[in-house]
């Protein structure tokens, strides 16, 4: 009996460890990004920011352009309307950006076979930084 109990201990904390630990052995590798120096480092993202500062500017150069000709109740109408062109092509450039990185991340995901990408401000230790992959990738 006491055999018995014993014999039930060892292969239960066995089922346990494989639980805890994963059957398998080859599984995928954690990827850690850096958000922040993707932002600041890609070509590609400096090009789009430009052009909505470009967009900015044009719309803040037009209205002040016009502003000594309208009534200030067509002034606020129009400065209404410029800021929600701005925000519909900022809506436009961010998303241009968000598939960008995914397409980026997609690729190195299933080429570094990756199964998690982790935010680098996220993560304390560990995990394969791809921050470099990606800007590569976004080029």
């Amino acid at each position: 009996m006491r055999n018995k109990w014993g014999l039930t201990l060892v292969l239960a904390m066995f089922l346990a460890t494989l639980v805890l630990g994963g059957c398998s052995a080859n599984q995928g590798a954690v990827g850690v990004l850096d958000m922040n120096k993707v932002m600041t480092d890609s070509p590609k993202i400096k090009q789009l920011q430009d052009q909505l500062n470009v967009k900015g500017k044009e719309l803040s150069d037009t209205l002040e352009k016009d502003k000594p000709n309208l009534s200030a109740d067509e002034f606020q109408k129009r400065q209404e309307t410029a800021y929600n062109d701005f925000l519909k092509t900022k809506q436009d450039l961010e998303g241009q950006i968000d598939a960008s990185v995914k397409q980026a991340l997609d690729e190195i995901a299933k080429e570094k076979k990756l199964s998690v990408i982790l935010y680098k401000n996220g993560v304390a230790q560990g995990g394969t930084d791809i921050t470099d992959d990606v800007l590569k990738r976004m080029q």
